[in-house]
């Protein structure tokens, strides 16, 4: 069932269009930074499957070869919401995202650049899709750990430093579940 974004405010009034799209941004620029510094843990309760395949075989294609994939100056440059729909149960949500950034791969040898452009940024576009359970309650911008309740930073690991517990996104917020590159 697709719906408008304000019928979509409508059946869930915690949505807040600016911050969902802050978090958007936040998990874009993540992905890519971590793909880039081999952190992949850091994104894996932020993105769907096969999101962290995709992720997966970036840096291991490089990795294998001894190189980096570098996104340097990597920012948002727009992103907006394309459609909203509810699936039997979850809400889906498409963003057009817009980012620039340098793309190129070094040679983790000797730091030359191997391919690619490490002075000029690049626009590139994509399409997102980020999938939330409707049966969960934004969160907002305070999140607690579901075992000891303690403060979680959306920007950790997704492991509770306190208790250890899995704190898993895709129970309680959005997640990156598709990433398309237009151009």
């Amino acid at each position: 069932l697709f719906m408008t974004l304000s019928e979509f405010k409508n059946i869930n009034p915690e949505f807040e269009e600016s911050m969902f799209l802050t978090k958007v941004n936040n998990i874009f620029v993540k992905l890519f930074t971590n793909i880039m510094m081999d952190k992949l843990e850091e994104v894996d309760h932020f993105v769907g499957d096969d999101v962290y395949k995709f992720a997966c075989d970036k840096l291991e294609a490089a990795k294998s070869n001894g190189c980096r994939q570098m996104y340097d100056e990597l920012n948002v440059k727009d992103s907006q919401i394309r459609n909203v729909e509810v699936k039997q149960d979850v809400y889906e949500i498409k963003v057009f995202l817009q980012s620039r950034y340098m793309d190129y791969i070094i040679n983790l040898s000797n730091g030359s650049v191997i391919s690619g452009d490490d002075t000029r940024r690049i626009k590139v576009d994509y399409n997102l899709t980020f999938t939330k359970k409707i049966e969960v309650k934004e969160q907002g911008i305070t999140r607690k750990c579901p075992t000891c309740r303690a403060p979680l930073s959306v920007n950790t690991s997704g492991v509770c430093e306190y208790c250890g517990s899995i704190y898993n996104q895709e129970d309680y917020d959005w997640v990156l579940e598709e990433l398309e590159v237009l151009n």
